[in-house]
C-alpha cells in the first residue's frame, strides 16, 4: 500500500455528487427540537437533545461579507460565536451523519471548532481492522471551491507517492502536471526524495518532521523549497520548487494500442472535478473515432470527486443499450431519512447513467460519445477511491465485466455533500451508495484475483505493483503491460506473481503513518496531512 500526496493543500475529495454540490462519498441518537435559540445564554448542553441545526447555521465567530470569488454566491454569514458553530456541527451531525448513533455526544462548549468536528465521527472498525470512517475532514471553503469548480490549487505541479510512511521512508514522484512550472523540467516520474530544505527524509526530530511537511505541502503562492532527488538512473539532483496556482489536467496520456486481440484504448484519469467533463468527453470521442475494442482506464491515482461525472464515465464505457433505464447508484441515508434526501429535501431518486453533458465544463444537454463495451480494464492502487470505485461498482451492477489490474482500492462506498459553514467546508459521511443490484459493501476495497487483502471484494484480474521506473501510458509499464497481456491471453503473466512476491517482502509502513490519511479512504487526497514519528 502507498499513499499519494501532492504539493497542494487540497485535491479532490471523495465520492461525489449528483451535480455540483454532492461530494462522493457511543451515543448519538436522541430527540430534536426546532425551537429557536434566543441567545447564547440559552445554549446549554443537554446530552441526547439536539436543537434544529438551522438555529445555528451561519452564526459565525468571524462572519464573511460579500460574495464568493469563485461561485459569485453571496455569503449568508451573521455575527455569532464558536459555540454556535459547534452547536450547528453537533445537530447537523446527529441529523445527517450516516453513523449518527455511533457518535459520542460531547459538550460543544469544551472544544474549538476544528477539535470538535474531528470528534463527531464513529470509532468503529471494518472487518480488516481499519477505521470505519477514514473520510472525515474539513478544508477552507475558498480552497475547496477553487479546486472543485476550476481545478485550481496552490501546487508545485507534481504528485508525490508515499510508498513508506515511516523510516526508512520512501517518497517518489508519481507524475507531474502537463502545464507545470519550468522548475519541474528536471523532475520526472520515479524520482525519489532524499531531502527537503536540508532535512534528510528519514529525520525523526519534530523540527525535521515539520520541515518535511512544509516542503511537501506548500500553503502559499510563491513559497519555495529545496529538494534533493535521486533520479531513476541513480544520479543525484537538487531542485528548488516554487508553488503557484496550477490548473489540474484530469485526463492524460490518451492513446490506442494494437494487440493480437484488437485495438485497446487507454487514458490516465486523475480527478472527478468539474473541468474533467470536457477532458473526458474529448478522450472518449477520440477513442470512439478509432473504434477501440477494449479500454484500459487508469484510475491508480484517482481519489474521487463528483459522482455525476463517474456516472458519465460509466455511460461512455457501456453505451446506451446497456444503461437504458438502469440505475448507476442509489444513495442510502441514515435510518432517519428512508426516502427523502436530508440535504436537498427531495425524494431520494436513483442516480441514473447520465447520457449527456451536465454543464460542469461542457454546455449542458450535449450527447456523450460511447464505446459500447461489455468489458473494461481498470488500473488501481490504494489511491483509487470513492467516485472511482463507483465506476467499478456501477458497471458491475449492469453486467459489465470489470478486470482489475494493480492492488486493492481504498474502499469507500460512502459519500457526503460538501457543506459550508462560516468559511469552512465540512465533509462528514452522509450516505452509502449501492449499484443496480443493491450492492455497496466494499468498505475494504476491490481487489484483483490473487490478492491477500482481508475483507475485499475480489474481481477478475492480476496483482501488480505500481511501476515507477517507466512513464505512465508507456505499454512497458508493469500495470499497463499486464492489462494488455491479459486482454490477449485472458490470464495473468509471470510478472503478476513476481509483483505479488515483491509486495509480500516489501517493508511495511507500520501503524504510525507519514501521512495522517484522510484517505485511507480517498487514498489520494492530496491534502497537507502530517508526518508523524
Amino acid at each position: 500500500m502507498f499513499q499519494v500526496l501532492s504539493s497542494s493543500r487540497i485535491v479532490v475529495f471523495s465520492l461525489a455528487g449528483v451535480f455540483l454540490s454532492l461530494t462522493a462519498c457511543g451515543g448519538g441518537g436522541g430527540s430534536s427540537s426546532s425551537d429557536p435559540v434566543a441567545s447564547l445564554a440559552d445554549l446549554q448542553f443537554e446530552s441526547g437533545v439536539f436543537p434544529d441545526a438551522d438555529n445555528f447555521k451561519s452564526a459565525c465567530q468571524n462572519p464573511r461579507s460579500g460574495v464568493s470569488s469563485v461561485t459569485g454566491v453571496a455569503f449568508d454569514d451573521r455575527a455569532g460565536s464558536v459555540l454556535e458553530e459547534n452547536f450547528w456541527l453537533r445537530s447537523w451531525t446527529n441529523d445527517t451523519y450516516f453513523w449518527y448513533d455511533e457518535v459520542v455526544d460531547l459538550d460543544p462548549s469544551l472544544f474549538t471548532t476544528p477539535q470538535y468536528f474531528d470528534l463527531l465521527k464513529t470509532n468503529e472498525i471494518t472487518p480488516s481492522g481499519k477505521d470505519k470512517d477514514e473520510f472525515h475532514f474539513s478544508v477552507p471553503t475558498d480552497e475547496w471551491e477553487a479546486l472543485s469548480q476550476t481545478g485550481i490549487s496552490v501546487n508545485y505541479g507534481v504528485q508525490f507517492a508515499v510508498i513508506s510512511g515511516t523510516t526508512p521512508r520512501e517518497i517518489r514522484v508519481a507524475f507531474t502536471e502537463p502545464n507545470a512550472f519550468a522548475d519541474l523540467a528536471n523532475v520526472e516520474r520515479g524520482d525519489t526524495i532524499l531531502a527537503v530544505d536540508g532535512v534528510d527524509v528519514n529525520d525523526n526530530t519534530q523540527a525535521g518532521i515539520n520541515t518535511l511537511n512544509a516542503g511537501l505541502a506548500p500553503s502559499d503562492i510563491g513559497e519555495s523549497h529545496d529538494f534533493v532527488f535521486r533520479k531513476v538512473d541513480g544520479t543525484i539532483t537538487s531542485v528548488t520548487l516554487t508553488a503557484g496556482t496550477i490548473t489540474l489536467t484530469s485526463v492524460q496520456e490518451v492513446n490506442t494500442f494494437t494487440t493480437d486481440a484488437g485495438n485497446v484504448g487507454y487514458f490516465l484519469f486523475n480527478d472527478h472535478i468539474a473541468t474533467s467533463e470536457t477532458e473526458l468527453v474529448d478522450a472518449f470521442r477520440d477513442l470512439e473515432s478509432q473504434g477501440v475494442d477494449d479500454l484500459v482506464l487508469d484510475l491508480r491515482y484517482n481519489g474521487g470527486g463528483f459522482l455525476a461525472i463517474a456516472s458519465q464515465v460509466a455511460y461512455m464505457i457501456a453505451g446506451s443499450e446497456a444503461t437504458e433505464s438502469q440505475t448507476f447508484e442509489q444513495l442510502r441515508f441514515n435510518d432517519k431519512h428512508p426516502s427523502i434526501n436530508p440535504v436537498t429535501g427531495r425524494l431520494n431518486d436513483p442516480v441514473p447513467f447520465f447520457d449527456e453533458s451536465l454543464g460542469f465544463s461542457v454546455s449542458p444537454g450535449q450527447p456523450l460519445p460511447t464505446l459500447n463495451l461489455d468489458r473494461v480494464f481498470v488500473l488501481t492502487t490504494s489511491s483509487t477511491c470513492s467516485a472511482s470505485e463507483s465506476i467499478i461498482n456501477g458497471l458491475r451492477g449492469i453486467g459489465v465485466e470489470v478486470v482489475q489490474i494493480g492492488s486493492t482500492s481504498c474502499g469507500k462506498p460512502f459519500g457526503f455533500y460538501a457543506t459550508d459553514n462560516c468559511g469552512t467546508t465540512y465533509f462528514s459521511v452522509q450516505f452509502q451508495s449501492v449499484n443496480a443490484l443493491g450492492f455497496g459493501d466494499y468498505a475494504d476495497g476491490f481487489a484483483p484475483q490473487g490478492s491477500t487483502s482481508v475483507g475485499s471484494v475480489i474481481l477478475p484480474g492480476c496483482v501488480v505493483e505500481d511501476d515507477f521506473s517507466v512513464a505512465l501510458g508507456n505499454p512497458e509499464e508493469n500495470m499497463l503491460a499486464m492489462a494488455l497481456d491479459y486482454q490477449v491471453t485472458g490470464q495473468c503473466s509471470a510478472t503478476s506473481a513476481q509483483s505479488q512476491n515483491a509486495k509480500a517482502s516489501s517493508p511495511k509502513t507500520g501503524d504510525s503513518q507519514l501521512i495522517k490519511t484522510i484517505w485511507q479512504e480517498n487514498r489520494i487526497i492530496r491534502n497537507s496531512q502530517s508526518f508523524e514519528f
